[in-house]
């Protein structure tokens, strides 16, 4: 059996948890550092540590899956906010190629972000200055591209003017500093992919938009590829957190020898070209960047394919798409005449009922599942009907999730006599998983607490360290509450709940344990 190293972007349950979980819904081991080792939030991770139990663990490994901002920063909010000099940074790197050197066998996958640059002001995964001038540096990173690329009009040029006036130098220069040494790390990962040190790698585009500081960095990372020959080696496109389940799916496809054709299928004619929030490209385009980084293709019908991919998708795209936190009816009218979400899950049963394997990828909504299409799924029995599911965060994070699980699921529906008992309940689990997270928590549970519950408590959204155990505990018992009415036809004496934490100490995420026994 192969070997597989994996070193995850952080310690939240997305980057650590999921790629595991998935894992083991196969037959292949995936063996990561402990969760003591990899930081937490803005504080690093050792990372002269983590890189002597990588060049131990690799000695008689066949692949690495890495985070090289793990590696080299300690993680992803400290790739924010280091003071690494581009030399300190080259000599974590430096770690990958000794590794190579030690095993020459060893195949590595690596990930390494274009720094975000989020068009809001918050300082919590961000430098302390963000708080004040982040939405200000953001859209200075955006008039200066498209200034680049087309020219400004006249409206914004004054526009610039004045955001220069009004940020101070040692913000922007602290800024724009740390930006060029990410970036400079990123040339280094390309050249090692020249080199030989990398197989193969995927530089994910955080947070991005159409202008702005990630757009112009990904041009120039796009010319140095395309002048090296490695457009097949290295993959630049929207997506972060997701990326470690997208690589272990690769690495499955190459280990089994499996090359899964999906059809996909949208809830909106509009859905393919709509350019969701946080991202620089259509829905359509970034569907194929996910399904070919995982090792799949789009295949032309449904016939043939490994798997029937159903993208609830958005009929409008940027600041027009809903979020879980808007009400239905607040939502762009677009919502109720260019999308039909009964034809949809009628779509959904149909495949079903012909043999398909069908997934589900909800990306009609930002930062959770849409409730309507759920409860419509739900109340027409037709939740057991999938065998993939993801809704949460970013379009991109969606993707990959979803479409990495269906692959390994897609892969054991083809070549089991017998499922394996326990594999087939690990994937099981993971689905039901995302269920629970992506639509009871991100979706209800998350805006219900801070609306009626954090206030009277004493809490903050983005900090409930003061409150955590009365707040876990709430969401423990409201996931419960979910379960019992939404998944009641998984059997719900089946699912056990366990371990419910907010690993940031905040409300935007949770981690918990979901075991499901045997029928």
């Amino acid at each position: 059996m192969s070997t597989i190293i994996y070193v995850p972007l952080d310690e939240r349950p997305c980057n650590a948890k999921f790629p595991m979980q998935i894992s083991q819904a196969s037959d292949l081991d995936l063996i990561s550092p402990p969760i003591s080792m990899l930081g937490a939030k803005k504080q690093p991770a050792n990372t002269a540590a983590l890189a002597l139990w990588l060049l131990e663990q690799s000695a008689e490994a066949d692949v690495i899956i890495v985070s090289l901002d793990m590696l080299v920063y300690g993680g992803i909010v400290p790739s924010r906010l280091h003071y690494l000099t581009e030399e300190e940074c080259r000599i974590g790197l430096n770690v990958i190629a000794e590794c190579k050197k030690r095993n020459p066998n060893l195949r590595i996958y690596a990930f390494n972000l274009i720094m975000r640059a989020p068009a809001y002001s918050s300082s919590d995964e961000e430098p302390d200055y963000y708080a004040e001038y982040g939405a200000e540096l953001s859209r200075n990173g955006w008039l200066q591209d498209k200034q680049a690329r087309e020219g400004l009009n006249d409206a914004e040029r004054l526009e610039l003017e004045a955001l220069l006036s009004r940020l101070p130098q040692n913000v922007l220069q602290d800024f724009i500093g740390r930006r060029h040494t990410n970036t400079a790390v990123n040339h280094m990962a390309v050249e090692m992919v020249r080199e030989g040190f990398i197989d193969f790698l995927i530089i994910p585009l955080d947070d991005n938009a159409t202008y702005g500081y990630t757009s112009a960095e990904q041009r120039r990372l796009l010319y140095a590829v395309e002048e090296h020959n490695l457009l097949d080696r290295v993959h630049i496109y929207p997506g972060a957190d997701e990326i470690g389940c997208t690589l272990f799916a690769r690495v499955f496809c190459e280990i089994k020898n499996y090359r899964p054709e999906v059809f996909v299928r949208f809830s909106s004619t509009a859905g393919p070209h709509a350019i969701p929030k946080y991202e620089d490209r259509s829905l359509g385009e970034s569907l194929k960047c996910q399904i070919t980084a995982a090792g799949g293709f789009i295949g032309d019908s449904s016939r043939e394919a490994d798997f029937v991919l159903m993208v609830n998708s958005p009929p409008v795209g940027q600041y027009q798409m809903a979020e879980t936190t808007q009400l239905f009816r607040e939502r762009h009218p677009a919502y109720f005449s260019e999308t039909n979400l009964r034809e949809f899950a009628q779509a959904i049963r149909r495949y079903s009922e012909k043999g398909f394997m069908v997934s589900l990828a909800d990306v009609a909504v930002c930062n959770g599942s849409d409730e309507p299409l759920l409860k419509l799924l739900s109340g027409s029995g037709l939740l057991p009907k999938l065998s993939a599911y993801a809704g949460w965060n970013t379009s991109g994070n969606t993707l990959g999730t979803v479409i990495a699980h269906s692959i390994v699921e897609s892969y054991y529906r083809q070549n089991e006599v017998i499922p394996a008992p326990e594999r087939s309940l690990q994937s099981e689990a993971f689905y039901l998983s995302r269920l629970l997270e992506d639509w009871g928590y991100q979706a209800i549970i998350r805006a219900d607490i801070a609306a009626n519950h954090l206030g009277p408590l004493g809490g903050d959204y983005f900090d409930i360290s003061s409150v955590n155990d009365q707040v876990t505990e709430l969401i423990h018992s409201k996931m419960e509450a979910f379960i019992s009415r939404y998944l009641q036809d998984f059997g719900t004496d089946r699912l056990k709940l366990q371990n419910v934490v907010l690993p940031w100490k905040r409300m935007f995420e949770v981690g918990f344990d979901l075991k499901v026994t045997a029928e």
